[in-house]
């Protein structure tokens, strides 16, 4: 454990987690998402005289919905980053097709909504330092994903990329002017439209005022994630091969042909297990249950590929790799010259000192610019970490 003390903000299975000063983390509760809750029980309470009392039928159950249990509001936290002021950080959230901007103050004491909308999802949110403007990736239902923005003082958002392409993780550059860098992919589809397979990432820089692209970094036997520019004109970014498995193959397409007909049974004794559940109380099998849920526990998508965790329970490492060591964050000076900072990285922020907070999924690492590497903490299941403004 680092004996410095550090203001950090982390996402660990869909949980906003903050460590200041040397305290153990804790958990900060979205007070938004526990306002859609209580109302979706206000509404449940306000609608229970419909089934009668509580007599427990199952009937009554499905014809008026009673029953349903705070667990079937959908709450959800999908990216975090440090605030506009010291203490403070923002984050995306999603109930079901509602999805909101939220700005969290004195390292966790307040909460305001800064947007919502019931049209766009939000992935990757970023500030603007000292100036208050985000950056974020809009996910579209046909599988592409734009750079969008709020600016500062603006009420609603604006996308400034399109095409057929993934592009996410923006950040701004520093300095005067409006510059983006995010990573992209175009998207492979077949003749009917319907998506094959990502392209290799490359990482681009936007200028939203001038409306230019430009091409920084790309190579079809990698994928270039998470880029940030640092003031010096150097550039961050994690580096990992590009995966040929994620295509779709002919073996692949004929293989999804042939399990069609068991794939179908299954579903349909799946629908009868949920009713044996329903009526009886008791599943047709009893395979699943405990387990199946950690294993759920256990994987996360990453950009844009499953990643599973491979900790077992003999004696494994649990602070091991969620990701392969090929993952690595790569420095690039202005000159070109590149260096491996830390292998094994799935997400990293650094800071005005040139500290790096680096995650490989089940601990958090710092970084210094002297090369010392430190433990900060151990968590499963880690997916993003950013420095909290001081």
């Amino acid at each position: 454990m680092t004996a410095t003390p550090l203001n950090m903000a982390y996402l660990a299975q869909g949980q906003i987690r903050l460590k200041t000063d040397g305290a153990i983390p804790r958990t900060i509760e979205s007070a938004y998402g526990n306002a859609i809750r209580d109302k979706a029980v206000r509404a449940q309470q306000k609608q229970s005289w419909k089934g009668g009392g509580n007599d427990g039928s199952p009937f009554k159950a499905m014809l008026w919905g009673k029953g349903a249990g705070t667990e079937d509001v959908p709450l959800a936290v999908t990216s975090i980053c440090g605030g506009k002021e010291a203490g403070g950080l923002i984050y995306s959230f999603e109930s079901g097709n509602l999805c909101a901007l939220l700005e969290v103050t004195q390292n966790g004491v307040e909460e305001k909504r800064l947007w919502n909308d019931h049209r766009s999802r939000i992935r990757h949110v970023t500030v603007r330092p000292g100036k208050g403007d985000l950056a974020f990736s809009i996910l579209h239902q046909n599988g592409t994903a734009n750079i969008g923005v709020k600016l500062e003082g603006e009420g609603g958002i604006k996308e400034l990329t399109e095409g057929d392409s993934f592009d996410t993780a923006p950040r701004w550059l520093p300095g005067e002017g409006r510059k983006i860098i995010f990573q992209s992919a175009g998207i492979g589809r077949n003749r009917n439209g319907n998506f094959l397979a990502l392209a290799p990432f490359s990482i681009q820089q936007l200028d939203a005022e001038a409306g230019e692209m430009t091409t920084l970094l790309e190579d079809s036997r990698y994928d270039y994630l998470a880029p940030q520019a640092l003031p010096d004109g150097s550039l961050l970014f994690i580096r990992r091969p590009y995966s040929e498995n994620e295509r779709i193959s002919a073996w692949r397409s004929m293989k999804d042909v042939l399990l069609l007909p068991f794939r179908l049974i299954y579903a349909i004794f799946q629908f009868l297990n949920f009713f044996s559940a329903l009526f009886t109380g008791h599943k047709l099998t009893t395979a699943g249950g405990p387990k199946s849920k950690e294993m759920d526990v256990k994987q996360m998508m990453i950009w844009g590929n499953l990643v599973r965790s491979q900790h077992r329970q003999n004696g494994t490492d649990e602070n091991a790799d969620l990701v392969p060591k090929s993952w690595q964050l790569f420095r690039r000076s202005k000159t070109g010259d590149e260096t491996v900072l830390a292998s094994g990285v799935l997400a990293y922020d650094i800071n005005d000192q040139g500290q790096i907070l680096f995650t490989n999924g089940n601990a958090i690492y710092l970084l210094n610019p002297d090369g010392r590497k430190e433990q900060v903490l151990s968590e499963r299941m880690i997916e993003q970490v950013f420095f909290l403004p001081t």
